[in-house]
Order: structure tokens, then sequence, then C-alpha cells
């Protein structure tokens, strides 16, 4: 059995930790600076992974090839299960025309492009993100945006910002309830510390969203809107995780959100004109359809919600019974974990669940094949459909899957407990980094699950040493790592794909994102900074 060391460079937390980080500047400098496509940046950065781990740490070749493939596969399913069949739903809604009836129906409520972003990227991508999570919302918002006319670029980048407020209650809580798994922590405790610390943030997302698409000027006019569509939602995640539970917070918060918007434009409209950068104004025409054939247009959605509400509930239990769960060969408990990482020598379990039934993106699939019937479209047409998306997701998922397998290869090799150690290295400053090191978790990772399963023991241990309080150190990862999401490749690949945007633009939207992600990682930082020391 081989056994981790975290400080492989003459037992030096700082030069260990500047090499474990070289595949992350690899990713920054070939996505960020020289602009190269991200399939490009996640193959080069696994190879800079793979010379670590094995040049550096000294893991064995064979613990390194099978660690690679295990996230790759991880990251083919569930995660690209997902994708690929949220864009499966797009298309269809497409080519059956039903998909101009959705934006007459949008279209009739508002014309405006900053309440359609409220609308669909935030509030609707929220309910999604509750009830999925995995990249769903952003494969199902982006595309629906790009179709009312919003350039692919900004449809894209706006769905990416939109996805930060739900995710750390995503796929009904699943990110607190691994959080508590792994740390021992009590779940409705940590519930209640993510509640407070995403919350307050959540109530600012929506105007955020509004000056990133058009400044002050832009917000001005629909200070209205945001301020019921942030307060709602951000007031409803706090009272459902402080007093209910994780499993239906974003749900819950979501619905607030879209009826009071709702409400809203029934007794009010914006009185400034509003143009967005790129987009298609003019392909937005409001006709009037009737009530049968709108909800018709809508049905593809409103079967998915039915199918993942479905798989959400108790019924996943029994779909779980057919999972095929399986030692990863080679790799299973052949590699022990040491202290800080884990407080007593424990072998690295490496079990792959193949939840082929119960897993998300079969509730998309299904809700596909419903859809189809109910909207009259061919088995031929169908089937036709199935190969072009795997032909449009082809460079998308080989991202996903490289991103993924670095996660897992730095996970296994223990570079990232070396980075997490300097993070707790900062000692008073924990709590301001605390949060950044549950975003370096996403971002790595592109999951908050993942993020959480990770770092979440690591923060509990350093939070003992240092005096401060378990649970709102581990509940900063989730929280903090929300912030990560979308710079993630795979967030990247996700919306890329959904929109049709050029794989040359990928670069250009990490970039447009990566400020905002820091910023938002930063507010979080010093919000558990003032929980950790005044509250």
């Amino acid at each position: 059995m081989w056994q981790q060391t975290y400080l492989p460079i003459s037992d030096n937390l700082a030069l260990s930790a500047l090499a474990a980080s070289v595949p992350i500047f690899v990713l920054l400098l070939l996505i960020g600076v020289l602009r190269k496509p991200a399939w490009i940046a996640a193959v080069c950065g696994l190879a800079a992974a793979a010379i670590i781990a094995i040049g550096v740490y000294g893991m064995p070749v064979n613990l390194a090839f099978s660690s690679t493939i295990y996230g790759a596969a991880f990251g083919i399913l569930p995660i690209g299960w997902i994708v690929y069949w949220a864009i499966v739903l797009y298309r269809i809604t497409l080519e059956t025309g039903n998909f101009e009836v959705i934006k007459d129906s949008i279209g009739g409520l508002t014309s405006d492009r900053r309440l359609q972003a409220m609308l669909i990227a935030f509030a609707l991508g929220a309910f999604i993100e509750g009830s999925a999570g995995f990249g769903t919302p952003v494969a199902v918002a982006a595309a629906m945006m790009t179709g009312l006319g919003f350039s692919p670029f900004y449809a894209a980048g706006i769905c990416l910002l939109a996805n930060t407020a739900p995710v750390a209650f995503g796929s009904i809580g699943v990110p607190v309830t691994t959080l508590a798994v792994i740390t021992g922590l009590d779940e409705m405790e940590l519930s209640i510390w993510v509640g407070r610390l995403c919350a307050p943030v959540a109530i600012f997302i929506p105007a955020y969203l509004i000056m990133v698409m058009g400044g002050f000027k832009a917000l001005k006019g629909v200070i209205p809107a945001a301020v019921v569509c942030g307060l709602s939602f951000g007031a409803m995640q706090f009272a459902v995780s402080n007093y209910v539970g994780p499993q239906l917070t974003d749900i819950a918060a979501a619905l607030t959100a879209i009826l009071a918007l709702v409400g809203l434009l029934k007794i009010w409209k914006p009185a400034d004109k509003f143009e967005l950068e790129g987009d298609h104004q003019a392909s937005i025409q409001i006709n009037s359809h009737g009530m049968g054939r709108t909800v018709l247009a809508w049905s593809p959605y409103l079967i998915l919600v039915a199918f993942v509400l479905v798989w959400g509930s108790p019924i996943n239990d029994s779909l779980d019974t057919v999972t095929a769960s399986f030692a990863w060969p080679g790799l299973h408990e052949q590699i022990l974990r040491v202290a800080p990482a884990v407080e007593q020598p424990t072998a690295y379990a490496a079990i792959y669940n193949l939840n082929w039934l119960s897993a998300a993106g079969s509730a998309c699939a299904l809700a596909t094949m419903v859809s189809a019937l109910v909207l009259k479209f061919s088995v031929g047409n169908y089937i036709k459909l199935l190969g072009s998306v795997l032909v449009q997701l082809a460079f998308p998922l080989l991202t996903i899957a490289s991103v993924l397998g670095l996660a897992y290869l730095m996970n296994y090799s223990g570079a990232t407990v070396t980075l997490g150690l300097a993070f707790a290295a900062t000692g008073a400053l924990f709590p301001f980094f605390s949060a950044l090191l549950g975003w370096l978790g996403v971002f790595l990772t592109g999951s908050d699950t993942s993020a959480n399963a990770l770092f979440g023991n690591l923060q509990v241990v350093t939070a003992n040493q240092l005096g401060f309080n378990p649970a709102i150190m581990a509940s900063a990862n989730s929280a903090g790592g929300v912030m990560g999401k979308m710079i993630s490749l795979q967030s990247l690949a996700v919306a890329v794909a959904a929109t049709g945007m050029s794989r040359s633009q990928e670069g250009e939207l990490f970039r447009f994102t990566f400020k905002h992600s820091v910023f938002l990682a930063c507010v979080l930082g010093l919000l558990t900074c003032v929980y950790a020391y005044l509250l």
C-alpha cells in the first residue's frame, strides 16, 4: 500500500504547495492568458498533474493511471450524462417548433432582457439546481436564453453567474448531506450555517447580474424586480435552511422567487428600454398561441421538472437498488491517507457507483422520451438527434472527463491536501481562506459536493487546531465553493455546449467569469470572518 506524503519537497510546505499548484497554473495560463480551448487546457493540466504526482509525490504509475480513469468515469456519469440529455431535451423543443411558442410566452410576460435573465438564469436555474444539480441548470437555462435571442456569450456568462446562489443546496441538498457524512457534524447545524452564509449573498445576486449586463443604469430601471427577486429567494433560502433542513431549500426559494416575479410583473413594468450587447431582440414576436398550445410547448420542461422531483423523492432509494457499485480496479484501498488529512491512518476508498437509473441524468433521459411522444417527434428523428447531440458534445465531454481525471489524480496523490495545508497555515486569517479553499475545490472538481468531500474534514481538523467553530469552517467550504462553480472547466464546457458557442470563445468566457468569481469568493470569506469573530 502506497502512503501519501503532503510535504514531498524537503518537508517544506511552501515549496510543496508551489509544486502542487502547477496543474492549476497550467489551466489558468492556457485558458485565461493564451486563450486555448478548454479541452486543450484540461488535457495539458491533466498531463501536468500526472508529472507532479509521479515525479514529485512519488505516486506509482499504475495508481496515477487508475485514479485518472476513475475521475474521468465520474465525469461521464453522472455529469456528462446530465448535460447530454439536457441538450437533447432542448433540441426536441427546437426542432418541433415549440421553442418559438416558449419564446412568445416569455416575451408576453416580459420582453425585457434583464427580467428574462432574472426569471430564467436565476429563478428557474435555481429550481433546476435544487432538483438536479451537476450542470443541469446551466445547460437548460443557457440553451433557453440563447433560443430567446441572447447572444451565446452573454447567455452562458449570465447563467454561470446566476448559478452561484443555489449551488450549496443543489441536487436536493446533497452537498450539505455529504459534508455531514464526511465531517461527522450534525446535518442541521451545517444547513443552518451554510444558509447564513449563502442567503445574504443570494439577496444581491439578481442586482449583481443586471449590473454585469449593463451597469447601474441598467439596474436602475429594474430595481423593484431585483429587490423582489433577491429578497424573496434569500429570505426563503435562509428560513428553510435554518428551520427545515437542506433538502428542499433551493426548490422552495426558487419557487418563491418565480411566483414573486410573476406577481410583480402583473402590476409593474420597467419604464426604460434596455438593449443587451449582441442579442437579437427582433427575433422575439409576442404572439398569442392560447393556453393549450402554450402548455404543450412548455410540456418538455414541465415533464422534466416532474421526473426530477420524482427522482429526488424517496422513490430514488428504490431506483438505487439496481445501482452497480464496485471497487475501482487497482485503486480501492491501495493508498494510505494520514494526518492531518484524516485523524487516523485510513485506506483511501475508491468505490464507483454505476447509478444508471437513479442518476438525475436518467430522469432527463426519460423526460426526453416522454416529450418526444407528447410532441409527436418521430422515433427516426429522435435516434438521429441522439447522434447529432453526441457529436456536438464530443469536445465538452472530453473537457469534463479530463478535468475530473485531473481532480481525482490530485486527490489521490495528496496534492490537494498540500494546497489545503497551505491555506490552513494562514492562522488567524483562516476563516477568510476557509471559503477560498472551498472555492479552489470547486474550481478543480466542478462540484460543491466533491469539494466538500475533498476538504470538509481538513476544515474541521484545522478549525479545532486554531480554536474556530468547526461547523462554521466546514460550512464556509461549501458556501465559498459555490463561487468557484462559474470558472470550473466543467461548467464552462457545459455552457459552451448548451449555447453553441465557438470553442475559441471559452477563454474569453473564463476571463469574463473569473473576476466575478474571485470577488464573490472574497465576499464569502469576509462574511465568514464576521461570523467567526463577531457573531
